[in-house]
Formats: structure tokens, sequence, C-alpha cells
């Protein structure tokens, strides 16, 4: 660590600005700003200056001299030490983000009780910063666009994120090179929720490579230790663009090219257990993937499919699923209109769906305690209800079915009484505050919901958002269980930033024969692209449409709400 003014006046710039997000004295904050400012334009460094003369200083004092001089002994400043053990990582950071400062800061945290970039961009995406003073449309996009930004130049991205960008490079290399082969392969290829870096497999000379992409702003990072796998593979180079997304590209002859897709396309995991099971012959020439696969014996897995071993024992007994397809979709269910915190009316998200081809959608706008999503109370669910009676009177055979996003109180009671909960078709239950709960806490909660006999669908079952919340913990396989029990549907939440539950389990959801819901969670009619994201989440589970809720025609899906107020 360098002591030196840039360091010291950070000290002090960071201590007036969590100062002010704790709302102390004005006088305080801003001389520890003040001083900063100074600190930073001494023509002198401090540690070269008398003590006498530091304290002389306009701007510094006797105070603030004698917190320089512990700056300089210790390295710290051990009131700035204490501001930030009282203020969470989260907010911290989110200094980094342009356009809001300590203020608007405190008011994230104090009052939309968020503590971390990622719920923040979430808020912004469900349009709940306009409804605080301060925070207008512009200020919201603003905002967001300062994050996506921020996250951009992290290192992690959501698969959703790079997936135009990454489209865009490979439809332009196919373009711009045509007598060469081109193959995305790596995290992107197997549908990994979080892409740490975009891989191809290319027939392309590597210094040809470089010359193109040095030529378009690219540079080329030849630091392996920094690389998600630090593995140094021969004929490989690696850039990083404008945007900080790191481009990995592998070259192999034409002889070996479907080999080397092959071995970059499938997690360690899959690939060790291929060489143990199969005696495939890697020194000879494979037109393809599929002539690999029909090599081995073994029926041709998809990418999306090569993460665990186990797999590979599914396909030999001939048993591998027909996968979910974004077009076998026929609903939306989970979305919110601006009768909560959605961008949109009711009667415009029911014509998006007869736009896009859905049979019916299910509106579940958030319940009363979620007052920061301008929750209903029971007065504005009876005129909500009025008006889906109206429209589906008007737009029939589509139809809107009543439905509320039911928060799971503290307590694991649902927000309602039994008497409104009973005039929903159908209840998703979610925790929405809260959240720092220990496992005992979050399993009581949610199994206490999940007993109720109004809730029909379990709302992302964890909370987390990705790259932001890890979620609160929790058992999954009795939550799975329990709702095996009580015939409650699990929601795969498909924004990109939840993808909740998790599809490390939905197999074991599968084996207890608990139905799927892949739902958007839309706040406005563009949400309901995000089905596509979720859809790709459920196919490295393994999950066919049959396993799906959200799959259910029309008929079908009133004949299992039947069902399930029979149950």
């Amino acid at each position: 660590m360098i002591i030196d003014n840039d360091y010291i006046a950070h000290q002090f710039s960071l201590l007036s600005k969590l100062m002010d997000i704790h709302g102390e004295n004005s006088f305080k904050t801003k001389s520890y700003s003040v001083a900063a400012y100074t600190i930073e334009k001494l023509p002198a460094q401090l540690t070269e200056t008398p003590p006498e003369k530091v304290i002389a200083i306009r701007g510094i004092g006797d105070a603030i001299g004698k917190k320089i001089t512990e700056i300089m002994n210790t390295g710290e400043l051990s009131l700035l030490r204490e501001y930030i053990s009282r203020t969470p990582a989260g907010v911290i950071e989110m200094l980094n983000i342009k356009g809001l400062g300590p203020k608007k800061i405190a008011t994230i945290w104090k009052e939309m009780e968020l503590e971390s970039i990622g719920e923040l961009l979430y808020a912004c995406q469900e349009n709940r910063l306009m409804l605080y003073k301060g925070f207008g449309e512009k200020t919201q996009n603003n905002v967001r666009e300062a994050i996506e930004f921020f996250f951009n130049h992290q290192g992690s991205h959501l698969y959703a994120d790079l997936e135009v960008y990454a489209l865009a490079i490979d439809a332009k290399l196919k373009t711009d090179f045509p007598q060469y082969r081109f193959a995305l392969t790596g995290e992107f290829r197997r549908q990994l929720e979080i892409i740490h870096q975009l891989e191809w497999i290319t027939t392309m000379p590597l210094e040809q490579a470089r010359e193109f992409f040095t030529a378009n702003g690219f540079t080329e990072d030849t630091n392996k230790e920094e690389l998600h796998d630090p593995t140094d593979i021969a004929g490989s180079i690696l850039f990083k663009g404008p945007e900080g997304i790191r481009l990995q590209f592998h070259f192999s002859p034409e002889a070996t090219f479907a080999i080397t897709l092959f071995e970059n396309s499938g997690s360690t995991e899959f690939l060790d257990a291929w060489r143990h099971r199969t005696n495939w012959d890697r020194s000879a020439s494979y037109p393809s993937e599929e002539a690999i696969f029909s090599a081995a014996g073994i029926p041709f897995i998809l990418p999306c499919l090569r993460e665990v071993p186990a797999i590979l024992d599914t396909a030999a007994k001939q048993a591998l699923p027909t996968l979910i397809q974004p077009g076998d979709i026929k609903a939306i269910i989970h979305s919110h209109s601006n009768w909560s915190d959605g961008s949109n009316t009711l009667e415009e998200m029911a014509a998006a769906c007869i736009q896009k081809g859905y049979e019916y959608l299910v509106i579940s706008d958030h319940s009363k305690s979620a007052f920061y999503a301008n929750g209903l109370k029971e007065d504005r669910i009876r005129e909500q209800h009025h008006q889906i009676g109206e429209l589906n009177a008007k737009l029939a055979p589509f139809t809107i079915f009543k439905s509320i996003e039911c928060d799971i109180l503290n307590d694991g009671a649902l927000d309602y009484s039994d008497n409104i909960l009973s005039t929903f078709d159908l209840v998703i239950t979610s925790v929405h505050s809260n959240l720092k709960m220990s496992e005992e806490k979050a399993m009581t909660r949610l199994l206490r919901a999940i007993e109720n006999p109004y809730t029909t669908i379990l709302g992302h079952m964890t909370g987390r958002l990705l790259l932001s919340r890890p979620g609160y913990p929790v058992d999954h396989k009795k939550i799975i269980d329990a709702c095996a029990e009580n015939k409650v549907v699990i929601e795969l939440n498909a924004h990109p930033r939840r993808l909740d539950m998790d599809w490390r389990w939905i197999g074991y959801a599968l084996e207890r024969g608990v139905l799927i819901s892949i739902d958007p969670d839309a706040h406005s009619t563009e949400g309901y692209k995000h089905i596509k994201y979720g859809v790709l989440a459920a196919q490295k589970a393994g999950l066919t449409k049959e396993s799906n809720l959200s799959s259910l025609g029309l008929e079908q899906f009133r004949a299992f709400l039947k069902g399930r107020r029979n149950f």
C-alpha cells in the first residue's frame, strides 16, 4: 500500500460520502469532503510535510491534521473503518455508479431497502425507483444504464446480456471470413446462466484473428491467471473488447474441428466421465459431433445437457428427453400491470399476449404488504377483478385469469385472509421482505406457505439475483418434497437475473412429480421476451413441455385449476 496524497484524499472522500449516507451532520461531512479536495490539489506530498505545516493548510486544520497523522502511521482511518462496518458492502459499491450520490443512495438503502447494485438494477427494471421522491423516469433510466455499464466491466455476465453481442460477432466473422469455419462453444453453447468469456473454435489462423481484432479496438490478453479457466490451451488466443468482454479463440485444423468443438462444449465432469466410459478414438477423423457420439454408441447429447455425468447413463438407456422449446409456451403466467409496479395497463398486457399467440394471461400484481410496489389492498382487488371480467367479455376466447403474487409474511402466513384468497383463480406466493434469514427461518416460512391450501405456485424459491444476491439458504429437497405433497407448482422465474428455481434442482422435482412453471415475471409487455431464458435454463434440466404448467392450452389450464380447487 502506497500512502500518498491520493490515498489520503480517498479516505476522507469516502468518509464524507458514508457519513452523508448515514445522515450525519452536514457540517462534518462537508469538512471531510473539503479536506479530500484540498489534499488532492496539494503540490507536495503530506508524508514529506512537517505536521505543523499540515495543520496550517487552509481546509485542513488541527482535527483533520490528527486524522492525517493516523492514516500515515496506521495506514487507515478508524472512523472510516467504523462507518464501513455499519454499511453493507453493496451500498458502498453503489458509489461507483455514475449519477448516484450519497443522498440518493441513502434513499435506496433506507427507504427502498436495497443493499446491492444488482437489487437496484432489478428495481429499475420493475419501475420501483419512480415511486420515490427524487427518482423520475429519466433518473431511473440513467441509473439503469450506468449499472449495466458497470456490470459489463466486472468479468462475469448474464447469458441474456451477452447473447446479442455474441451472435453479432459470430455473424460478422462468418460474413467477413467465409473461407474459415467458426463455431461458438464453451459456456455460451452450454446455455449457462452466467458467462465468464465467449469462446469460438475456428480454422482461421490465429495471427489473422489477431490482426482483425486489434484493428477493431480489441486488446490481446496474455495474463492467463485472469482467465476463468487458467489452463493454457495450446493454439488459443484471448482478446478483451471495448465493452470489457473476453473472447477466446481456439484454432483447429479442419480434420480435428469436430473433436475440438466437442472437447470445448462440455463441463469438466462430463468430459472426464466421457473419457472413462467410452472407447472413442480421439485420433480418428470425425466429420461432425454427431459422428463422435455415433462411434461411441451413444445417442447425440445436446450441448446444454453436457454438464453432469448422469446424462451419459440416461443416453445409454435411449431415454433422452424431447426438450421444451420456446414455442411450447402457451401462456404468460406471473405478470404485473400498472395496477401495481408494471408499466402497461391490463388491457395492453393482454393485447400483447394475443399478438404473440398466447392463449391466456395470468395477471399477478403484488399484494398489499409490497407497499414499495403499489401492492393491491382489498378494495383495489375488487376493482381489478371487475376490470378483468369486462376485458374477458371483450377479448374472448382469450382469457385473463385472476391471480396475485402474494407476499409470504415473516411467519409464513399469506398476505390476505382466506376469504380474499378464495376470490383468485390461482395464487403465486413469494418472499419479498426480510431476505436475510437463516436456513431454519427460511424453511419455516416457506413450508408454512406451501402448506396453505390457497398456494398454487411457489414463486422464485430462493429470492436470488444472479451476480448480485445469493438468495436465502433453503433445503431444496425438503421444499420440493413439500410441494409434491401439497400439489404446489414450482416456478422457474424466467427473468435472466433470477432463473429461480435453479435448473440444477429441476431434475429432482420431476422425479417427485412436481410441475414446473416457466414464468417471465413480466413488468411490461417487453418482459414477455424473458420466457426464452427460462426455457434455455429448463432445457439444461431436461424439462419437457409435459412437465411445464405454462405449456398447457387454455382448456387444459382450466381443468388444472378445477382439479387444484378440488384438491
